[in-house]
């Protein structure tokens, strides 16, 4: 089958083009194995790792065992389905998710372009990497405030920025680097749990999955951690719309057509389109398609449900069993762990008192953590900078040789760099900047993000792609939940904000 020639637009009646340029018409490309669609969203997990997994929801468990668990195995869900939403998009059209929003309305530019930068531009993942880094060096004795923890957190995020710039095509070097970090993290959490976890932890877990409770709010507890631990069961914010990224950038489905983002320095520059296509209602095409949406929901379901799922499973159990008895009373001299990334500490301190094996656990503890907040940290900069330039070009740049992708992408990656390490150096009486409170603090934010565009995307794919290529009924009942979980956190966190 041939394809249908590049200047064939694709008319209004199928897909509108709003403010941008129509859609042009080419053929859907065969689908891949499943094996070879391996890799977009094992690079959203490994964004998902590094707050919710490893620190909001083993502290939720830490000051309230498993009442609100229910919470996070209903936000993990919900992101699978709202990630395949934004994978439906690109799919179809090669575009991210948000330039179909900016089809709807030029406005959306700015206003995504906005929350993506300002959450992600706070270096809570490199700090927690640092002061990590510095217990498994100095012990108890290391201090957070000082200038070798902010220098040590300035290092991760130019090694991250460094070992980004240095590969050739952005997403093949992310994608490596993720499924070795991943693979690693995963493998020391099932280890940790095999020698950690208790029974009665698992019968208190299952228990709490249908509690619907609410946790008992203090200082350090609040509303607030709760909106941000939902949105970051699983990635959180404008992260997920990376997926769209990803996507196109692994050449899923029409994303095959649009080239890919390389370094300026170790790369060779690939023909890029701004603008997407779309594929002729044709039965070959519709065959296709079908068999590329049954393949990007296993490839999904497989690398980033289970992975985040797991990982939340036994990281929140390794926390149960370590503070609280089999009687589910918690341990005496455990609330002493209650301040930020001591809690971190507290676990690898009680681990250490485990019979028989010393300093193993709690170095295999910290080690992971080092991994993780660094995977994320990584993933962060990497997204967050693909997802601004992907903004940039398609609104205002469009056509410009000077500013192409590469170059924009590491403008926003060493901007963001630059940015994150004046923060660390202004200090955190100034910012505000506990570890822990950067976590909480850009968790939140993300939360609301998470409510605003699910609603965009629910009119986008309802609305804008064609009749057979749209949502079925069970899809628009779960996308309309999204916008009611979401929404409905982020109101009451808002009110508590209104309220004082």
């Amino acid at each position: 089958m041939s394809e249908a020639p590049l200047h064939e637009n694709v008319p209004d009646s199928v897909i509108p083009h709003g403010t941008l340029p129509p859609l042009e018409y080419r053929d859907l490309p065969e689908p891949i194995s499943l094996r070879k669609m391996i890799g977009p969203s094992i690079m959203l997990a490994g964004l998902a790792l590094g707050s919710g997994e490893f620190i909001l929801w083993p502290y939720i468990t830490y000051k309230s065992q498993f009442i609100f668990f229910w919470a996070c195995v209903l936000g993990v869900t919900t992101q699978y389905f709202l990630n395949m939403e934004i994978t439906r998009w690109t799919l179809a059209t090669g575009e991210s998710a948000i330039t179909g929003f900016c089809r709807m309305s030029r406005h959306w530019a700015w206003v995504f372009l906005l929350l993506n930068i300002i959450p992600w531009i706070l270096p809570g993942w490199a700090k927690g990497a640092a002061e990590i880094v510095g217990w498994l060096i100095w012990g108890e004795g290391f201090k957070s405030e000082g200038t070798t923890h902010t220098l040590m957190a300035i290092g991760g995020m130019f090694l991250c920025g460094i070992i980004l710039t240095a590969g050739p095509v952005i997403y093949e070097t992310v994608e490596r680097v993720q499924l070795l970090l991943v693979s690693f993290v995963i493998l020391l959490v099932v280890v940790l749990a095999v020698l950690v976890v208790r029974p009665d932890a698992v019968s208190a877990q299952v228990a709490g999955v249908t509690s619907f409770q609410i946790p008992a709010f203090d200082e350090n507890l609040d509303e607030m951690m709760l909106l941000g631990a939902i949105a970051f069961a699983g990635v959180g914010g404008t992260l997920n719309l990376g997926q769209s990224n990803y996507v196109k950038d692994k050449g899923y489905g029409m994303g095959h057509h649009i080239g890919r983002i390389t370094s300026p320095i170790t790369g060779h520059e690939e023909a890029t389109s701004e603008i997407g296509c779309h594929f002729p209602d044709t039965p070959v095409n519709r065959d296709r398609w079908q068999r590329w949406w049954r393949a990007a929901g296993w490839e999904h379901f497989l690398s980033f449900f289970l992975t985040c799922l797991v990982c939340l499973v036994l990281l929140t159990l390794i926390s149960y069993s370590i503070f609280y008895s089999p009687g589910g009373e918690i341990h005496e001299g455990a609330k002493q762990y209650d301040k930020g990334m001591q809690f971190i500490r507290g676990q690898a301190d009680v681990m250490g008192a485990i019979d028989g094996l010393g300093s193993v656990l709690p170095t295999m503890f910290l080690v992971m953590g080092v991994a993780i907040l660094l995977t994320t940290e990584f993933g962060v900069l990497d997204a967050a900078s693909r997802i601004s330039t992907d903004i940039v070009k398609v609104n205002w740049l469009r056509g410009s040789e000077k500013w192409t992708e590469s170059r924009l992408y590491y403008l926003f990656l060493w901007g963001t760099i630059l940015v994150g390490t004046a923060i660390l150096l202004v200090g955190e009486d100034t910012v505000n900047g506990s570890t822990f409170g950067l976590f909480k603090l850009a968790a939140a934010m993300n939360g609301a993000v998470m409510f605003l565009y699910s609603m965009t995307l629910f009119w986008l794919n309802c609305r804008t792609l064609p009749p057979q290529l749209r949502m079925s009924w069970w899809r628009r009942i779960i996308m309309l939940w999204a916008v009611l979980f979401f929404g409905f956190f982020t109101v009451w966190v808002g009110w508590s904000l209104v309220a004082g």
